[in-house]
This record gives structure tokens, C-alpha cells and sequence, in this order.
């Protein structure tokens, strides 16, 4: 996608930075030697841009898991994750790894257990030394989950890419029953296309069947050039509120310091470039999805799967997923010619 807009401004961020740097230091003081061996990782390493959201019996990933851990140890290890998220996003993120023992429950009764779900199977994993002045990072993953922060001398941070799925999307039998995780991604961004007149449609919907999953995977970097769906620029302004509000639902899962960076850029940027894209049916279960193309970020969300009761939803930012265009910044800026 051509972008003739300036880069955002670098807005500090410096008191979730510490936030994070105190949890991470944290987790690793409680860590047996051994088992802080397994957490760490190099910052410089190609394994920090090696992230995914399916099982762990289909990616094998580096950190140490919250089943090798104790329960104060698990305790430091999601006050890292909670470090990362506002109330809502750490409580969507627990939820959706809670629903692992909902979904071993389904599939064990009707008998497909290829797989294990355990909810102690998420990993963390540091990159670099939180606790000095350089770059540094952390990832919460595992099933239907990725986390992945890059901090940048103790006040820059980069948010990107930032997945949460949810299997069921919605719970439909049990003590959870009607339980809907991500219940305003999808019903926010149905609300916007119901609202399109059919002239407005014809440019919203990408096409009639949805794909088997988000087209960027787990790429490590967003490479969408095709800008297709309805601009905002030619919505209503109800309708520029709705995407606007869906977008929230994405970056408001960050602290609120974070989030306001978010917004601002928002707010710098132009609204009228974004461009909402919709494939699959209207109704809900049935197979849809949609994205959300603006200049500097990315979104997809899906719900194909297991008789679309099944989502993915991904928030990237297209230039500087794991910090990348944020430590160019930092660097120029510093005079780091090193790097």
C-alpha cells in the first residue's frame, strides 16, 4: 500500500516501560537458574520474530511454560502478561486460555483428542536484558495467544503483533454456556456492515466466501500491498464512528498509556484512508471475516472453523511489528550508527 503520510510521532510510554521491565526482572529473580536459561533468549536472535497461535504440538516453541513453573512463579509470569494489557485485555487473555479446558472437554466427547488442551501450556519468553538501558522484549504465547512487546531505552514500546483467537467463539452447552470471548470484534464490525447501503456493500464485500484463516498467518512481517474494501472517507459519519470503535477494540487491550499512543496516531493520521474489507456471510455463524487496512496498522479477524464458532483476530502495525521502524527511529535519533 503506498504511503505518502509521515511516520507517526515516537511517543514515550515510560511508565508501562517500567511496569514491564519490574515484571520481567521479577520473573526472572523467581526463575531456578535452569529454568532462566530456558526463558532467555537473545534480543538480536532470529527467534523473536518466530511466533505463532496454533498448539504447541504443531510449533514447537522457545521459553519456559507455565506447567514448569510454580504457583509463585506463575504468579510473576502473568503479572508480566497483565503488565502488557489493560484490565480488559488481561481478562480476555485468561479467558481464552481458560477455554482450553472447555475445548479438551468438547473434543473429548466426541472424541477427537489429537490434541491436548492445557491451559499451563503458554510460554514466556525475555529478549535481551530488561533491566538495562539497551532494547529488549518479551512474548506470552501459546494457543490462541501472542503477546509480543519490544521495549526501547525504558520508555518506547512497541505492542505489534498482537493476536487473540477464542475456540469456541461462543460456548454453547456447560456452565460457560453463551460465554463470547471476542463477542465485540465480530458484533461491532457486523454492526458497520449492516449499516452499508447495497452501493456501499458492493465495495465492502471482498468476496461472497471467507478465507480458512487470516491471510498473513504468522508472518513476520505484514506484506499486503492489495487495499481493497470500503474507504472511510466515502462512510457516514456514523459509520466512521462504528470503525473507529472497532478499531479500539483492538489497541484499548493495551495499558491506557499505551492505547492513547494508539489513538493518537489515529487521531494524526488520516481516518479517511482506512478501508474496511468483508468476506463470507452476513449472518452470524456463518463463515466471515474482515479487515481493517489503514495506513500504519493492520487488522484481521476470521471465524471460519468449527462451523464458524471458531475466531482468529490479529492487530499488526505494518512497519513496525517487534519494534522494527520504532528502533530505526531510536537509533538514528541517537546517533547509533552501530545498529
Amino acid at each position: 500500500m503506498a504511503n505518502t503520510q509521515a511516520k507517526p510521532t515516537v511517543i514515550p510510554a515510560s511508565e508501562t516501560a517500567e511496569q514491564m521491565t519490574n515484571a520481567a526482572a521479577n520473573l526472572l529473580n523467581v526463575l531456578t537458574p535452569e529454568l532462566r536459561e530456558k526463558a532467555c533468549q537473545p534480543f538480536d536472535g532470529n527467534e523473536r520474530f518466530r511466533w505463532h497461535y496454533i498448539p504447541i504440538e504443531m510449533w514447537e516453541r522457545q521459553g519456559v511454560s507455565l506447567i514448569e513453573l510454580n504457583t509463585k512463579q506463575q504468579e510473576a509470569a502473568f503479572s508480566l502478561m497483565q503488565s502488557g494489557l489493560s484490565s480488559d485485555g488481561y481478562e480476555k487473555a485468561r479467558a481464552i486460555i481458560n477455554l482450553e479446558k472447555i475445548l479438551g472437554a468438547i473434543e473429548k466427547k466426541t472424541g477427537d483428542t489429537k490434541l491436548e488442551r492445557n491451559p499451563e501450556f503458554y510460554y514466556f519468553t525475555i529478549f535481551g536484558d530488561p533491566t538495562g538501558n539497551g532494547a529488549w522484549g518479551w512474548r506470552a504465547e501459546g494457543h490462541h495467544v501472542s503477546l509480543n512487546f519490544t521495549v526501547v531505552n525504558r520508555e518506547l514500546i512497541s505492542p505489534t503483533p498482537f493476536f487473540f483467537g477464542s475456540n469456541p467463539a461462543e460456548v454453547l452447552e456447560g456452565k460457560e454456556k453463551g460465554l463470547r470471548v471476542l463477542y465485540a470484534e465480530e458484533e461491532l464490525a457486523r454492526q458497520l456492515l449492516t449499516s452499508f447501503t447495497p452501493y456501499q456493500k458492493t465495495h465492502a464485500v471482498i468476496n461472497t466466501e471467507a478465507p480458512a484463516d487470516i491471510l498473513t498467518r504468522n508472518a513476520p512481517k505484514v506484506e499486503f500491498d492489495a487495499v481493497e474494501g470500503f474507504a472511510a472517507e466515502n462512510m457516514q459519519t456514523y459509520q466512521r464512528e462504528l470503525l473507529v470503535q472497532l478499531f479500539h477494540e483492538y489497541i484499548d487491550r493495551l495499558p491506557d498509556e499505551v492505547a492513547k499512543i494508539e489513538r493518537q496516531k489515529l487521531q494524526d493520521g488520516s481516518i479517511n484512508d482506512i478501508h474496511f474489507a468483508w468476506a463470507g456471510g452476513e449472518e452470524r455463524r456463518t463463515p466471515h471475516y474482515y479487515r481493517i487496512h489503514g495506513p500504519f496498522f493492520f487488522v484481521e479477524y476470521d471465524n471460519t472453523q468449527n462451523n464458524a464458532n471458531h475466531i482468529h483476530s490479529v492487530w499488526r502495525h505494518i512497519e513496525d511489528d517487534f519494534g522494527l521502524d520504532l528502533l530505526r527511529q531510536h537509533y538514528h535519533k541517537t546517533d547509533h550508527h552501530d545498529h
